[in-house]
C-alpha cells in the first residue's frame, strides 16, 4: 500500500508540476513580448513629451473623454516598480534553482 500512496502522490506532484510550468511558459512568453511596449512607456514617462501631456491635461486642454492613466503619475510609476520587483523576483527563483541540490539540465 506503501508503493501505491507513493505513487498516487508523485503522480500529484507531476500533474501539478506540468500545469504549473506550463502556464509560467505562457505568462512568460507575454511578458517577453510587451517588453518593448514597457521600454517606450518607461522611456515617455517623466519625458518632455510625458512633461507636456500632464501639463496640458491639467489645464485641461484634453478631450474629457479621454482615456489617460498613463499621465497619472501613480499608474506608471507602480507598473514600473512591480516590473522590477518581478524581474528580481525571477533572478532570485533561478539563482536558488541553479543552487540547490537537484539537477535542472
Amino acid at each position: 500500500m506503501e508503493q501505491i500512496e507513493r505513487i498516487q502522490e508523485m503522480e500529484r506532484c507531476l500533474d501539478h508540476a506540468e500545469r504549473a510550468i506550463r502556464e509560467l511558459s505562457k505568462a512568460l512568453s507575454a511578458f517577453e513580448e510587451v517588453q518593448p511596449e514597457y521600454r517606450r512607456l518607461n522611456e515617455y514617462y517623466g519625458s518632455d513629451l510625458w512633461m507636456g501631456d500632464y501639463e496640458d491635461d491639467e489645464a485641461g486642454q484634453l478631450p474629457k473623454d479621454l482615456k489617460r492613466g498613463v499621465l497619472s503619475q501613480d499608474a506608471v510609476y507602480d507598473l514600473i516598480t512591480e516590473n522590477r520587483e518581478l524581474l528580481v523576483r525571477m533572478l532570485k527563483l533561478v539563482t536558488a534553482a541553479l543552487e540547490s541540490d537537484y539537477d535542472i539540465g
